[in-house]
């Protein structure tokens, strides 16, 4: 693995993996669950060393940064001036580049789409060293195949991006307890008119009458409160020192986890003020949080399915969840808008997305999941690549129908384990 320090370090090692004859992809905080940021047989260029700040005007709150800084660094660097992410993942432990190689989303795609709709420029490295300066103007179509592009384009070696004016580093956050999956989407449909962010856990064991129960969060920045970035990170941090037994994740456990996450969303139903970090960010407070899987590990799944048929779609994949015994207590169901990113390999789509963590049980999670594919597809959903380590490319195929001329700007020297895996 080569870790170039500088810029100018970047079109050299991709020459000289090209006169090698290796497949190249670029690497980051390698926080993607799946297969997207592996390269076996290949060269993986290690990116972090390119983490700096290279401009910001605070009239127009355009950031200009290095492919490698992450998310955290910059609410660091910004938080305290009053400017923060427009769109953020449930981790600020991403680069930025990795971020726009896998378009992310967040709780606010209702309002404010995918992160890709906020870039205003990309700077890309191709494996023949050169450097392509992209913008929705100039090599528009590079430009959209690039973000949300899983890295295949080349090395975002520095993006331009608009960052948002807010006013604190708290969050007001109201919690609604809600009994069934009906009542989820009148939750969601009432909220996206007054609330920048939205999102809800639900408890994927219940059934009949309660199946889609759970618990919706809905919030907005705060007006005060001051821009102290300690308090918008929380500071409190806890660690799982080693792998869980595997037998302590059981459909018993994890049911009785999921009844008192219910219950205990329902005792603390109301409105708060809660730090930035702690409504975005919950899982960044556990340090090696996936050891509780065990050393199996675990399967990460996540879906869209179109507004038409979100309601069916949806219950019929929680009803499978909740028939195998094969509960998951981190997942997150949430409505996505209909702005539209400009990547041909974006993931939201106006519907429901549905993310679910699957503790690896070999071949009864894969039957599982195979038909919750079986499902998606027949809505004529997708999966998401960023979180995917399994799904057949004619399912991707089907999912992205974009996608061949998505591999027209491939670059011919930069693969990865999924891409060969999807695209054949």
């Amino acid at each position: 693995m080569a870790t170039p320090q500088w810029r100018d370090e970047v079109g050299p090692v991709l020459r000289e993996a090209r006169a090698r004859d290796l497949d190249v992809l670029a690497s980051g905080a390698r926080r993607s669950y799946g297969d997207s940021g592996l390269n076996p047989d290949g060269a993986l260029v290690n990116m972090t060393g390119l983490d700096r700040v290279l401009s910001f005007d605070p009239e127009t709150a355009i950031l200009r940064a290095e492919g490698g800084v992450t998310f955290d660094t910059l609410i660091r660097r910004f938080l305290p001036r009053g400017f923060f992410l427009p769109v953020t993942p449930g981790t600020r432990f991403v680069t930025l580049a990795g971020a726009i190689a896998n378009d992310v989303h967040g709780k606010n795609h209702h309002g404010h789409g995918t992160l890709g709709r906020w870039v205003r420029a990309i700077g890309l490295i191709r494996s023949d060293g050169t450097l392509h300066e992209l913008t929705p103007e100039q090599e528009p179509e590079l430009f959209a195949a690039t973000i949300g592009g899983l890295g295949l384009t080349g090395v975002i070696a520095w993006a331009e991006l608009q960052l948002m004016p807010v006013s604190s580093a708290v969050m007001d956050v109201e919690t609604v307890s809600f009994s069934s999956l009906e009542a989820f989407f009148d939750l969601a449909q009432e909220s996206e008119r007054d609330f920048d962010y939205t999102v809800a856990w639900v408890d994927c064991l219940a059934a009949g009458k309660a199946l889609g129960r759970g618990t919706f969060s809905r919030a907005n920045h705060a007006q005060d409160g001051g821009l102290d970035v300690a308090a918008g990170r929380d500071g409190r941090r806890l660690a799982v020192p080693m792998d869980f037994p595997g037998f302590v994740l059981n459909r018993h456990t994890v049911r009785a986890f999921n009844r008192v996450c219910y219950s205990n969303g329902r005792r603390k139903a109301g409105r708060a003020r809660v730090p930035l970090s702690r409504f975005f960010y919950p899982l960044d407070a556990i340090e090696n949080w996936n050891r509780m899987y065990g050393a199996r590990g675990m399967y990460q799944y996540q879906s869209v399915v179109p507004v038409s048929v979100q309601r069916e779609a949806t219950r019929a994949m929680l009803q499978a969840i909740s028939d195998s015994g094969q509960g998951s207590f981190l997942a997150v169901l949430k409505t996505f808008g209909g702005l539209r990113s400009a990547g041909m390999l974006s993931f939201p789509f106006e519907g429901t997305t549905l993310a679910l963590d699957f503790p690896n049980r070999g071949d009864e999670t894969l039957k599982l999941m195979a038909r919750l594919d079986a499902i998606v597809a027949e809505a004529g959903g997708r999966l998401y690549p960023a979180k995917d380590g399994r799904m057949s490319g004619a399912m991707f195929r089907a999912g992205y129908p974009d996608w061949e001329r998505f591999a027209v700007h491939v670059d011919p020297h930069f693969s990865s384990h999924f891409w060969r895996r999807v695209a054949g």
